[in-house]
């Protein structure tokens, strides 16, 4: 198919033609997305947050929230929750944790009932801060702590020993004094400042005050998927694979729809192109049967690949072309008397338009028009069979565009050759919109005449001259 077949014009074709095939995918859709909701329960999810103040790096929180859902935690989580059926292993895949910004980590639990889902990520985190703070205590160094001890001692004797080199310094009335003074106190400053960086950055700090930011909250809805977003995903995704397929099997087609291809498969020339009022039975098969009442009920049985028609001029300019038609025939083949008109099965409104050139050009040449007898034949393009020549002078191949393939062509090209029939010309026909009021000065018994029946090789329908 051409790059038609990207166009919002034909997304509206196939959504206006297959309507009701659509319609009854999405509820097919819908009711798969309400199977799988009745498959998989509803689950709500609420959070807890824990502070972790203090300095603490990238990685490190990583590190902590991959701590808050590890196989300690949850498994002493599900020891103490104890609900029935319900281990370690099931409750971490109900778990989540990640780090956000402000030294926080966030503990999600997910359960059946908003009251479970509460009290999960409550206990979790419970549980978190609790193993945390004990990894934090065990890990940290006996000796490191002795010695950061040792280290405070140091400063507070060392703070006396600058009271007492302050005192000893004098009064502080001479400028000397109050130097000395001045830069003892500092020095004290200094060193006090220095352990209380120790002290913030030692891990007992930290794991004193870690903190559980409040209760997890109740959740008052369910957890995506919910049960109405799985009907309408489903509803929505059948629709999508309908409406992709329809575009997939219009771009895969390979009948033909241009002049110059029909005219290569045929292995003729184009005498022109004619036009009958089409609709929805334009294109529409015959047959019966439940297959056939499916088909109409569906909509299918309709081609939507088909342009819209378009809009009809009056029924004069439509006989104007049936004439030139028949004079290029003419003209084709001067001192012919009888022209068969090939018309592939099933193809409702090329035997319309066939009607209407046998009814123009005549049972035989005529004083005032000399155009040759035509006579109409069906050949099955599965099958092709043409009546062996008797007194024609060729075939005259009369089709729709966009109807067959460029194999199911070059057969009825190859059932002509060996019936000794040559294509002397090829009629495309299209289909127009009817008028609703007839013509202004158009005789009433010059009205379009209905399709005639499909015919069997070997009948045919012929027409008096005008």
């Amino acid at each position: 198919m051409s790059d038609d077949t990207i166009r919002l014009v034909t997304l509206g074709r196939i959504i206006r033609r297959r309507g009701r095939l659509l319609t009854l995918l999405a509820v097919v859709g819908a009711l798969v997305g309400y199977g799988a909701s009745v498959l998989f329960p509803p689950r709500y999810t609420t959070s807890v947050s824990v502070l972790l103040p203090g300095a603490w790096e990238e990685r490190e929180l990583l590190t902590q929230a991959q701590v808050a859902t590890s196989s300690v935690v949850v498994d002493r989580t599900a020891a103490t929750l104890r609900w029935p059926g319900v281990d370690g292993i099931e409750l971490r895949d109900r778990l989540t944790a990640e780090a956000a910004d402000g030294n926080i980590i966030k503990i999600s639990g997910t359960a059946e009932t908003p009251e479970r889902a509460q009290r999960l990520s409550d206990q979790v985190a419970e549980q978190y801060v609790a193993f945390a703070t004990r990894i934090v205590g065990d890990s940290s160094d006996p000796e490191a702590a002795a010695r950061l001890d040792a280290l405070r001692k140091t400063v507070v004797q060392t703070s006396r020993r600058i009271n007492e080199l302050a005192d000893s310094s004098g009064s502080g009335r001479s400028v000397e004094s109050v130097q000395t003074r001045t830069e003892l106190e500092g020095l004290r400053t200094a060193l006090q400042e220095s352990v209380d960086k120790l002290d913030q950055a030692g891990p007992t700090a930290k794991k004193a005050n870690m903190v559980v930011m409040g209760a997890a909250a109740r959740p008052a809805g369910e957890a995506p998927p919910t049960r109405t977003q799985l009907i309408a995903g489903g509803a929505l995704l059948f629709f999508l694979l309908a409406v992709v397929g329809h575009l997939t099997a219009a771009r895969m087609s390979r009948r033909l729809r241009t002049e110059p291809e029909i005219a290569a498969a045929l292995g003729s020339a184009l005498l022109g192109t004619v036009d009958v009022p089409g609709g929805r039975p334009a294109h529409r098969p015959e047959g019966g049967g439940l297959r056939a009442w499916l088909r109409r009920l569906l909509g299918i049985d309709v081609r939507w690949d088909v342009p819209d028609p378009r809009a009809s001029g009056d029924e004069a300019g439509r006989r104007i072309r049936y004439r030139r038609v028949c004079a290029r025939l003419r003209d084709r083949l001067p001192a012919a008397r009888s022209v068969l008109v090939v018309v592939p099965d099933g193809d409702e409104i090329a035997l319309r338009a066939a009607g209407e050139l046998v009814a123009e050009a005549g049972t035989g040449p005529s004083p005032g028009t000399d155009y040759p007898a035509l006579r109409t034949v069906g050949v099955s393009v599965s099958r092709p069979m043409m009546p062996d020549r008797d007194e024609e002078s060729g075939a005259l191949v009369v089709l729709s565009a966009g109807s067959w393939t460029a194999g199911e062509l070059a057969g009825i090209a190859e059932a002509c050759a060996d019936a000794r029939h040559e294509v002397v010309g090829i009629v495309l026909v299209g289909t127009v919109r009817g008028r609703s009021k007839r013509s202004a000065g158009r005789p009433r018994d010059t009205a379009p005449r209905e399709a005639e029946p499909a015919l069997a090789v070997g009948e045919s329908t012929s027409g008096g001259a005008r």
